[in-house]
């Protein structure tokens, strides 16, 4: 049983950067913003454009990227590392079931 979740968890995983290249690179640039920090005052944080701009890179349109976000170039190989590393723990935990 819970090697048939983490089997699951496996596919989600697998399926999410998939689905990320299919959409095309424009798909979050319209729209509201969830960030409190918009809505409540009216002032873009830090982390504001970082989805756009993830979403850029990842279709390797670099200068559109560094419009949304200059942080992406930062936060994106870190993203892809993490994502690296969950990956292999958890075809190391349904090996070991």
């Amino acid at each position: 049983m819970i090697k048939n979740l983490f089997k699951l968890q496996l596919f989600v995983l697998l399926l999410v950067p998939i689905v990320l290249i299919i959409l095309p690179a424009t798909y979050f640039n319209s729209g509201q913003s969830i960030c409190l920090s918009v809505l409540i005052f009216d002032t873009n944080c830090y982390a504001c454009g970082l989805t756009r701009s993830i979403q850029h890179l990842i279709h390797l349109d670099f200068k559109t990227a560094l419009e949304f976000n200059k942080l992406s170039f930062i936060v994106f190989p870190l993203l892809v590392i993490s994502y690296v590393q969950t990956l292999k723990n958890l075809i190391k935990k349904i090996k070991k079931l």
